[in-house]
């Protein structure tokens, strides 16, 4: 257990932590998108978001490491991405319900409306609307059957508890506490 400790402390290795694994994710979006062709929906595109971010923190935070009290900024750096993360989880577990029909989306274009009154106006909104939509799965895993988006809710939480208790763990680390 000392191990885990000891490794979630290290500043370095969190903030290269955080930035791989914001890396890999975003890659995985891109490959799912271009290479195997699953448009992504409004949604999809606001859960990367948190990723970027949360990857530029983990880039900031090893270049703090170089300063003369670096880790201390390092800490901060920390924290934010667990911030980041948290909010990708919020907009994660958001996209899960749209999908599972828990509730309707408040972003325009993500859920069809079939009562547009008119041909011309059903056209109209057709055009405007996005390729895909947010309430649609457009893959699920085969064994649990859970989207990307249910996948990135279970995972951003965690990744947030991590980065919360490591940015306590460097802080103290830092500070002779640990």
């Amino acid at each position: 257990m000392d191990w885990i400790k000891n490794i979630m402390a290290n500043a370095l290795a969190v903030c290269g932590g955080i930035f791989l694994i914001s890396a890999i994710s975003l890659m995985m979006a891109l490959i799912a998108q271009y290479v195997y062709g699953l448009q992504p929906c409004s949604l999809c595109i606001y859960q990367r978001w948190p990723f970027a971010i949360a990857g530029l923190l983990g880039a900031c935070g090893m270049a703090a490491l170089y300063k003369q009290e670096g880790t201390k900024y390092a800490a901060i750096f920390v924290f934010l991405s667990a911030l980041t993360f948290l909010a990708g989880g919020i907009i994660a577990f958001y996209h899960t319900g749209v999908e599972q029909h828990w509730w309707t989306s408040i972003l325009e274009g993500c859920a069809a409306d079939f009562n547009a009154g008119n041909v011309e106006d059903l056209m109209a909104m057709l055009d405007n609307k996005p390729a895909v939509r947010c309430d649609e799965i457009p893959w699920a895993d085969p064994i649990f059957g859970l989207s990307m988006a249910a996948y990135n809710a279970i995972m951003s939480p965690i990744l947030a508890i991590g980065c919360g208790i490591s940015a306590v763990l460097i802080t103290r680390k830092a500070n002779g506490v640990l």
